[in-house]
């Protein structure tokens, strides 16, 4: 049964997407730990990140890298964090999260709500700022 990120992917579940190229995409995450906060994604479905062929591996941090910087062009920050889980979803994703302090990548924290028109507008300015990339 395919992941959730994957039928993203496939176009079958909405997303907020950011960025795309031939190997990963990038959306906003629904469930956010501050504003900005995305999801960077391989379209190959592996479970495990160390599992990735070093290729995609590498890859997928050098997309993830013009995606945090995208990010941090459009949200106020200090810098973008990066964190991998792996726990939630068996689909390698790259979490990226705009830091002003050590407690915005804190994943046990209340989240943050946003409304569908902020999500859009948000969205909207990341792709916008990862295309002048």
């Amino acid at each position: 049964m395919a992941t959730i990120f994957t039928r993203i992917i496939n176009g079958e579940i909405p997303a907020y997407q950011i960025a795309e190229d031939e190997n990963f995409i990038a959306i906003l995450d629904i469930n956010p730990l501050v504003k900005g906060h995305a999801l960077v994604i391989p379209k190959q479905e592996v479970d495990y990140i160390f599992d990735l062929e070093d290729s995609t591996y590498l890859g997928l941090f050098f997309f993830a890298k013009k995606v945090g910087a995208a990010i941090e062009k459009t949200v106020p920050c200090e810098r973008i964090g990066m964190a991998v889980i792996g726990l939630e979803v068996p689909h390698v994703h790259v979490h990226l999260v705009p830091l002003n302090n050590m407690g915005d990548i804190n994943f046990t924290k209340s989240r943050v709500q946003l409304s569908k028109e902020e999500f859009e507008q948000l969205a909207q300015d990341i792709r916008a700022n990862f295309q002048q990339a």
